[in-house]
């Protein structure tokens, strides 16, 4: 346990420098370092997740590079996706999913292996060259698209539990022509509204809260977001986040592995 809430301010410390991806650490953290089950850990993460954004969108709103117009053509239909997912469709899965000869799927395990594969196409995200940023550049805006996405980026994060930062700030940057610092204030602004949101969903739906649990945690990882904002004013972003990168990648490849072999 003690170890498990020292990694909490690792992750809010990862949220703080890179401003996103830290997320993606905090089902791990709670399934595996403080035995909480997974779907459990889903609807905790999107508390955690959505406290520390929030944390984080304040100090980008500070300084204006937060696009609200945009940002909410995008979370309406992210709002739906995790507010319905987490209300109607994690609590109507049943705990067995279906046998594949002598593999047994259980509920918590098809939650994990779904977000070891998030977790590696986020870390694939992150070891990927970024891309030059379009800050000022006219784009012909695809809103249509941009609302198919949101309500996608929301059923996801309603599913697994994780953010989804490495999702949105790219459709922000490609399909809204926002800059690289608007789209990460924006998103964290999207991630905190609807984690918290699909986290409601859970409430309403009947899920017993360890409060004791969530605020310790959720405390840790907002000092660990606000040591790492520290950090991020001395260290270059950029050339930390392949590395993290690689170190999300290992973690999903495991996870993955562990639930197909193990289960």
């Amino acid at each position: 346990m003690i170890f498990g809430l020292i990694s909490a301010v690792f992750m809010g410390m990862t949220l703080g420098v890179f401003g996103a991806g830290g997320s993606i650490l905090t089902v791990p953290i709670l399934v595996f370092l403080m035995g909480v089950s997974a779907s459990e850990a889903t609807a905790y993460s999107l508390f955690i997740v959505g406290i520390t954004a929030l944390f984080g969108a304040y100090s980008y709103y500070k300084k204006d590079l937060i696009r609200f117009k945009m940002g909410f053509i995008f979370a309406i239909p992210a709002f739906i996706g995790v507010y319905s997912v987490r209300l109607l469709l994690m609590p109507a899965l049943p705990e067995h999913i279906a046998n594949f000869g002598d593999y047994s799927l259980s509920k918590d395990a098809l939650v994990l292996i779904v977000f070891s594969v998030i977790m590696i196409m986020a870390a694939y995200a992150m070891i990927k060259p970024s891309k030059v940023d379009t800050a000022g550049e006219k784009k012909q805006l695809n809103l249509p698209l941009i609302a198919v996405e949101g309500l996608v980026v929301g059923s996801v994060t309603g599913f697994v539990g994780a953010g989804g930062g490495f999702l949105i700030i790219p459709a922000l940057v490609v399909l809204a022509g926002l800059g690289m610092k608007e789209a990460v204030g924006t998103s964290l602004m999207i991630i905190a509204f609807k984690s918290i949101l699909g986290f409601i969903g859970d409430i309403q739906s009947g899920m017993v809260i360890d409060w004791v649990l969530l605020f310790e945690v959720t405390g840790l990882s907002i000092i660990g977001a606000l040591i790492g904002e520290r950090l991020s004013r001395n260290l270059d972003g950029n050339k930390l986040k392949p590395i993290f990168g690689y170190f999300v990648l290992i973690m999903g490849i495991a996870m993955l592995l562990r639930e197909v072999f193990e289960g």
